[in-house]
């Protein structure tokens, strides 16, 4: 019941944000890609810290 979405799920969930966000889909797509990559670069460090500590 609270798995992973499905395809229909995914395929509804692409339709909202198409109707949301309409022309400025690439833009927001390259801003979350860019916060999830500063996000991960982050979580990096961090890993790299606690080995060097360790």
């Amino acid at each position: 019941m609270f798995g992973m979405p499905g395809p229909m799920e995914m395929l509804v969930i692409g339709v909202i944000a198409l109707l949301l966000f309409g022309k400025r889909l690439p833009e927001v797509a390259r801003n979350l890609g860019s916060s999830m990559n500063e996000f991960q670069k982050g979580l990096r460090n961090v890993q790299n810290d606690i080995d060097q500590a360790g």
